[in-house]
C-alpha cells in the first residue's frame, strides 16, 4: 500500500510539473506569433499625432486604441516578459514595455480582471498539491526503506539528502528558465518554490533523523545544520516568496525543540533566534512582507515566554537582548525605517483647524502589525521579568528598565512607532506598581481587601530609584520628540508631551506612596522639583521657539500641568496637613499671577487644577489637620485658614482675570471662588453647632437655618456681581442656590427638623428662640432676596422665593401660636386646645390681609396670590374645624371675626377697582403689569 501510495505521488508532481511547462510553451508559441502585432502597433503610435484628451477614454487611450478584453489581449500585455529577442527597431522594447503600464487619465490604477476558476484550480491547486506530494513520497520512500531493510541508514541519509538537494537545484532551474512568466500573476504558488520548501523540509528532517534517531551527528553539529538550513530557507524566500520565509522561520523556531543537551544555554537558544530573527527581518525589509515579521515577532515572544515561566531559575539576560534585538531592528530597520506620507503631517495647523483624519492617521502607521506586536512582546516579557510569579536568578530590575528604556527610545526615535511608545509607559507604570507593591493600596484603605500574596523581594531604595532613573528618561526622550517633531508632526510631539508630563507624576507618586516618609522626604520631593522646573523649562523653551513651532498651545499645556503634578508630589513629600493645603492653594494662584510676566493659555487652568487637588484633599481630610489637632474655639481654628484662604485665593484669581478673554476659564474660576466660599462658611458653621466636632451626624433647624440664610445671601451676593461684571456663573449660579435653599426649606424646614414632628425644644426665651432663627428670619430673606431679583431674574423664579418667604411667614406665624399654648414643646402628641385652635384663625386672617396690604405696597402679584390662598385656608377651617371643635362664644367669634375679615378684604379691592376705572384686566391698578411683577431696571 505504501509503495502505490508513493507512485502516485510522484505521478502527481510530475503531471503537475509537465501541465505548467506544457502551458508555458504554448504561451510561447502564441506570444512569438503577437509579436508583429506590438511591433506595429508601436509604429502606429509613433507615426501618429498624439490623440485629443477630451476625447480619449476613461483609461486614457482613444477609442481606435482600447484594446479588446479577452486572453489575446492579456498575452499582448505579457508579450514583453516571455519574449528572448530585441525588436528590430530601436525604442520597440522599452514602448512594448511602457504600454500596460500607462496610468489611467482619471489617476486610478488600473484594476486587474477577476481570476478565473479554471486559472485558480489549474494553476495553483496542482503546485501546492504536487509539492506535498513529493514530500510525502519522499517520506513514503523512506518509510518503505526501512520497512524493508533495503538500505542503511546512512545509505538511506544520504539519499534523502540527495533528494532534497535535488529538489531545491530543481526548483532553481525552473525559477531561471521557464517561470519568469507566471512570476506575477501566480507568485503565491510558484513551483520553484515549493520545490525549494520540499527541499528544505527533507533536509531539515534528513539532519533530525541523524542526530535524534542514528546518533550520526552530535548536538552542536545538528544544531549548526539545522540552524544553517534554516537561515538558507529564509534566504532563498527572496527568490522564491514569502510563504518560503514562513517555512524557513517555522524550521529556525523548532530548530532548538529538536536538539536538546546535557548542559543548554539560554545565549545561545537565544543568539541564535535573535539572529535567525534578523535574517528574517531583513528578508521582509527587502521584500516589504508583514505577515512573516509579525510572525516572528510573536515566536520570539512564546519562547521568551517559555523559558522565562518554565525555566527555574531564569536568566534574564539572554531574553532580554533578544528582546532589544527585536527592538533595534523593528525601530531602525523595518518597519519603522519606512516613513510617514508627507500627506499626513498638518505643519502649523492650529487644534481647531487640524486636518481630519490627523490623529487617526497617527495611530494607523505603515505595517502597524510588525511594530504592535513587536512593542507588545517587548512590554509583556519585560514585566515578566520582575513579577513575583517567576523565579529568576537574581531579581532582574535591571533588565525590566533597560528593556523598557530602548522601547520607549524606538517610540520616540520614529513617528511610526506610536505603539511602541505608548506600550512603554504601560509597561513603565505597570512596573513600578509591580515594584513599590501597589496592590496592597487596598489592604490599606480596607483591611478586608488584604489577601496572602508573594513577597516584593526589592528593597524600597531600588524601587525608589526605578521611578526615578525610568521618569528622567521619559521626560529627556519627551524633550527629544518635541525638540524634532512639533514643527513637522505635531500629533506625535503633543503625545509625547502627554507621556512627558504622566509618567513621571505616576511614577514619583506610586514609588513616594509606598516606599516614601510621609513626614519629610527629601529624595522624593527634591527628584519632583527637579522634575517641575524642568517641565516649565521645556515649557518656556517652546514659546520662545514660537516662530519655527507655530503652534505649541497644547503641548506646552500638557507639560505645565504636568509640573503642577510634581510639585504637588514634592509639597506632598516635604509638608504636612495645613502647610500642604496652604502651599496647594498658593501655588495655584501662582500660575495665574503669572500671567503678567508669560501670556501662556494654560496658566489659569493650571489654577483651576489646583483648586481641584485642594477640593480632593479636603475630601479626604475636612478636618484639614485631623480630628485630634483640631480645636474646639469657633471661626478662630484650622479650618479658617485651610478653607478660607484657598478661597481668598481663588476670588483674587478670578477677579485678576476679570478682564481675560478666555470666557471658559474665568467663569470656572468665578464658580470655584463662589463655592469656596460657600464652603468655608457653611463648615464654620458646622463645626460652631457641633461643639467643634465634625462628623456625619443630622444638622439641627438652627444649623440647617443657618445653612439657608448663606444660600440666600449667596445668592443675592451673586446678583450683585452678575449686575456689575455680567457672567453665566453669576446668574445661573446664584439661581442655583436659590432653587437648592427653596428645596431644603420644603425637605428641612417644613418636614424633617419641624419641632412640630421631631420634639426639639424651642427655647426658652420668647420670640428669639428657635422659630425665630429656622423661620422667620429666613422669611424675611426670601422676601428680600424676591423684591431684589425683580426685573434681575425670570418671573417664575422671583415668584418661588416670594412663595417661599410667605410659607415661611404662615409656618412661624403657626407655631408661634402653639408656642404661646403649649410652652418650648410644641410636638404633636401633645393635642390642640381650644383657645389654640381660634387663635390660628385670627393670626392666620391677621397674617392674610398683611400680606394683601404687602402685595398692594410693592405691587407683586406673587404676594396677593399667597395672601388669597391664605384666606381661603382660614375660611376652610373656619367651616370645617372650628364649627365642629368649638363651642359657645369662641364659635361665634371666629365666624364673626371671619365675615368681618372677608368684608374688609372686599371692600378693599372694590375701592382699588373703583379707583381704577373698572375691573377688566385692561384696567388693572397702576404699575400692575401682566405679569404682576413691576419691571425693575437692573
Amino acid at each position: 500500500m505504501l509503495e502505490v501510495i508513493a507512485l502516485l505521488a510522484f505521478v502527481m508532481a510530475l503531471t503537475a510539473f509537465l501541465r505548467g511547462r506544457n502551458t508555458a510553451e504554448r504561451l510561447d508559441a502564441e506570444i512569438e506569433a503577437l509579436k508583429a502585432e506590438i511591433a506595429r502597433l508601436a509604429e502606429q503610435r509613433v507615426a501618429e499625432p498624439a490623440p485629443d484628451l477630451a476625447s480619449a477614454g476613461p483609461e486614457g487611450r482613444t477609442p481606435e486604441e482600447e484594446p479588446a478584453e479577452g486572453p489575446w489581449s492579456q498575452a499582448r500585455q505579457d508579450a514583453r516578459i516571455f519574449s528572448d529577442e530585441a525588436p528590430d527597431r530601436e525604442g520597440l522594447e522599452q514602448a512594448a514595455r511602457e504600454m500596460p503600464a500607462v496610468p489611467s487619465a482619471s489617476g486610478q490604477p488600473r484594476v486587474d480582471r477577476t481570476e478565473s476558476l479554471e486559472s485558480r484550480i489549474g494553476g495553483r491547486w496542482p503546485v501546492w498539491v504536487g509539492g506535498l506530494a513529493l514530500a510525502l513520497g519522499g517520506y513514503f520512500l523512506v518509510q518503505y526503506s526501512i520497512d524493508a531493510g533495503l538500505l542503511s541508514p546512512a545509505v538511506r541519509l544520504t539519499l534523502a539528502a540527495g533528494f532534497g538537494l535535488l529538489l531545491g537545484v530543481a526548483g532553481e532551474v525552473i525559477r531561471r528558465r521557464a517561470m519568469p512568466t507566471s512570476a506575477d500573476r501566480f507568485r503565491n504558488a510558484m513551483i520553484p518554490g515549493v520545490l525549494t520548501a520540499a527541499g528544505a523540509v527533507t533536509l531539515f528532517g534528513v539532519v533530525y533523523a541523524a542526530h535524534g534517531i542514528y546518533g550520526f551527528v552530535g548536538t552542536g553539529a545538528a544544531f549548526v545544520l539545522l540552524a544553517l538550513i534554516s537561515l538558507a530557507t529564509v534566504g532563498l524566500s527572496l527568490l522564491h516568496g514569502q510563504a518560503l520565509a514562513g517555512l524557513g522561520l517555522l524550521a529556525s523556531l523548532l530548530t532548538p525543540l529538536f536538539v536538546s543537551s546535557a548542559e543548554p544555554s539560554p545565549w545561545v537558544l537565544f543568539g541564535f533566534l535573535s539572529i535567525a530573527w534578523l535574517a528574517t527581518l531583513a528578508a521582509s525589509r527587502f521584500r516589504r512582507w508583514t505577515v512573516v515579521p509579525t510572525l516572528a515577532n510573536a515566536g520570539l515572544g512564546l519562547w521568551g515566554l517559555a523559558y522565562v515561566a518554565l525555566a527555574t531559575p531564569f536568566e534574564a539576560p539572554p531574553v532580554a537582548f533578544a528582546l532589544l534585538v527585536m527592538i533595534a531592528g523593528v525601530g531602525l530597520v523595518w518597519p519603522s525605517g519606512v516613513e510617514r506620507p508627507a500627506a499626513a503631517s498638518d505643519v502649523g495647523a492650529p487644534d481647531a483647524a487640524a486636518p481630519e483624519g490627523a490623529w487617526e492617521g497617527l495611530f494607523k502607521p505603515p505595517y502597524t502589525a510588525i511594530s504592535l506586536s513587536a512593542a507588545i512582546v517587548a512590554t509583556l516579557l519585560a514585566l515578566l521579568f520582575i513579577s513575583p510569579a517567576v523565579d529568576a536568578a537574581h531579581f532582574p530590575v535591571s533588565e525590566f528598565v533597560v528593556v523598557i528604556a530602548f522601547l520607549a527610545a524606538a517610540g520616540a526615535l520614529r513617528a511610526t512607532a506610536v505603539y511602541a511608545a505608548l506600550l512603554a509607559t504601560l509597561g513603565a507604570i505597570a512596573g513600578t506598581w509591580s515594584l513599590t507593591a501597589l496592590s496592597n493600596v487596598l489592604a490599606y484603605l480596607d483591611p478586608s481587601f488584604a489577601a496572602p500574596s508573594p513577597e516584593i523581594v526589592v528593597p524600597g531604595r531600588t524601587a525608589m530609584l526605578t521611578a526615578m532613573t525610568l521618569s528622567t528618561l521619559f521626560v529627556l526622550f519627551g524633550s527629544f520628540v518635541l525638540a524634532r517633531r512639533l514643527a513637522g508632526e505635531r500629533q506625535f510631539a503633543i503625545l509625547w508631551a502627554g507621556i512627558a508630563a504622566v509618567v513621571p507624576n505616576a511614577l514619583l507618586a506610586m514609588s513616594f506612596l509606598m516606599t516614601g516618609t510621609f513626614a519629610f522626604d527629601l529624595p522624593h520631593g527634591l527628584a519632583a522639583l527637579i522634575g517641575g522646573l524642568f517641565l516649565l523649562g521645556l515649557v518656556e523653551w517652546l514659546y520662545r521657539r514660537r516662530a519655527e513651532t507655530k503652534d505649541a498651545d497644547a503641548a506646552a499645556g500638557l507639560l505645565a500641568l504636568g509640573s503642577l503634578g510634581l510639585f504637588v508630589i514634592g509639597l506632598h513629600a516635604w509638608t504636612d496637613g495645613l502647610v500642604t493645603t496652604l502651599a496647594i492653594a498658593f501655588l495655584g494662584a501662582g500660575y495665574t499671577f503669572a500671567t503678567r510676566l508669560r501670556s501662556w493659555p494654560i496658566l489659569p487652568w493650571v489654577t483651576v487644577a489646583s483648586a481641584i487637588v485642594v477640593l480632593a484633599r479636603i475630601a479626604w481630610e475636612p478636618t484639614i489637620v485631623g480630628p485630634g489637632s483640631l480645636g474646639t474655639t469657633p471661626v478662630f481654628n484650622a479650618l479658617l485658614p485651610g478653607y478660607g484662604m484657598p478661597a481668598l485665593l481663588l476670588v483674587a484669581s478670578a477677579y485678576f482675570l476679570r478682564a481675560s478673554p478666555d470666557l471658559r476659564v474665568r467663569n470656572l474660576l468665578q464658580a470655584l471662588a463662589s463655592l469656596f466660599v460657600l464652603l468655608t462658611l457653611a463648615i464654620l458653621v458646622r463645626h460652631a453647632m457641633h461643639g467643634g466636632v465634625l462628623d456625619s451626624s443630622v444638622p439641627t433647624l438652627g444649623e440647617q437655618a443657618i445653612y439657608t440664610l448663606l444660600a440666600i445671601g449667596a445668592s443675592g451676593i451673586l446678583m450683585t456681581l452678575d449686575g456689575r461684571s455680567p457672567s453665566p456663573v453669576f446668574r445661573y449660579g446664584g439661581m442655583v442656590l436659590g432653587v437648592l435653599s427653596m428645596l431644603s426649606v420644603l425637605s428641612a424646614h417644613l418636614a424633617g427638623l419641624n419641632p412640630y414632628f421631631s420634639g426639639e425644644l424651642l427655647g426658652s426665651i420668647p420670640f428669639f428662640d428657635l422659630l425665630f432663627i429656622g423661620y422667620l428670619l429666613p422669611a424675611v430673606g426670601y422676601a428680600g432676596l424676591a423684591w431684589y431679583a425683580r426685573g434681575r431674574r425670570p418671573l417664575p423664579y422671583v415668584m418661588a422665593l416670594a412663595v417661599s418667604g410667605a410659607v415661611l411667614a404662615f409656618a412661624w406665624a403657626t407655631l408661634s401660636v402653639r408656642r404661646f399654648w403649649q410652652g418650648e414643646n410644641v410636638a404633636d402628641w401633645k393635642g390642640f386646645l381650644q383657645g389654640e385652635t381660634y387663635t390660628y384663625s385670627v393670626v392666620w386672617l391677621v397674617l392674610g390681609v398683611l400680606l394683601l396690604v404687602a402685595g398692594s405696597r410693592f405691587d407683586a402679584k406673587s404676594i396677593r396670590i399667597a395672601s388669597a390662598v391664605l384666606v381661603f385656608i382660614a375660611v376652610l377651617k373656619v367651616f370645617l374645624i372650628d364649627m365642629a371643635n368649638l363651642e359657645g362664644v369662641l364659635r361665634a367669634l371666629s365666624f364673626i371675626g371671619l365675615g368681618g375679615v372677608l368684608i374688609g378684604i372686599g371692600l378693599f379691592y372694590q375701592k382699588i377697582l373703583s379707583g381704577s376705572g373698572g375691573g377688566g384686566p385692561g384696567n388693572a391698578p397702576a404699575g400692575e403689569t401682566d405679569t404682576g411683577e413691576g419691571a425693575r431696571p437692573a
